[in-house]
């Protein structure tokens, strides 16, 4: 995967499979500390320890149809390549959160990507989740929580051209103004 909204987009789906109903996607760019750090944080289901320590293993997966899982363990590398980290802690039953961290300025630091695409495709294609974007960058926050928009909808479908319109303008307009390469 070429962008870091990829890597997000795959353990977003990875928690969807994991039963969760509640998700969390939080970026911080601090330009100070030369850092980025996201986290992807559910209710889901959970993993035992031995399966978190696994879990960075490209031969291992839980997936029926192939017998890799390259998604974390190549996020993994390409933070470990940056100067960052890739952390994940989860129990049985209380859900997951994985923390991944790169240094901003490092020249192989893939892109954020389309991010706001992201975000859309996640809420769009999962209705039943409930799903909460954080992006902050620096002391400027943007926050995007699905349930606002859901709850005044009263039943209108998330997909309808004129309410996906709108989610798709206030996910770019919150990223874009709290943005670094404005």
């Amino acid at each position: 995967m070429k962008e870091i909204s990829l890597h997000l987009l795959d353990i977003a789906e990875n928690s969807i499979k994991a039963n969760a109903s509640h998700v969390t996607i939080s970026i911080d760019e601090n330009t100070l500390e030369d850092r980025l750090t996201m986290s992807v944080k559910d209710n889901g289901k959970g993993m035992t320890t031995e399966m978190t320590q696994k879990i960075v293993d490209p031969f291992t997966t839980s997936r029926t149809t192939r017998k890799v899982g390259l998604g974390i363990p190549l996020l993994k590398a390409a933070a470990e390549m940056c100067n960052g980290f890739l952390t994940i802690t989860s129990q049985p039953g209380a859900g997951t959160e994985l923390i991944v961290q790169f240094q901003r300025s490092h020249i192989d630091r893939m892109p954020l990507g389309d991010v706001a695409g992201t975000i859309l495709h996640l809420v769009i294609g999962s209705p039943a989740t409930h799903w909460t974007f954080k992006y902050k960058v620096n002391d400027k926050e943007f926050e995007f929580d699905d349930q606002i928009i859901k709850s005044e909808l009263d039943g209108i479908p998330l997909s309808e051209p004129m309410v996906l319109s709108f989610i798709r303008n206030e996910l770019k307009a919150g990223i874009s103004n709290i943005s670094i390469n404005k």
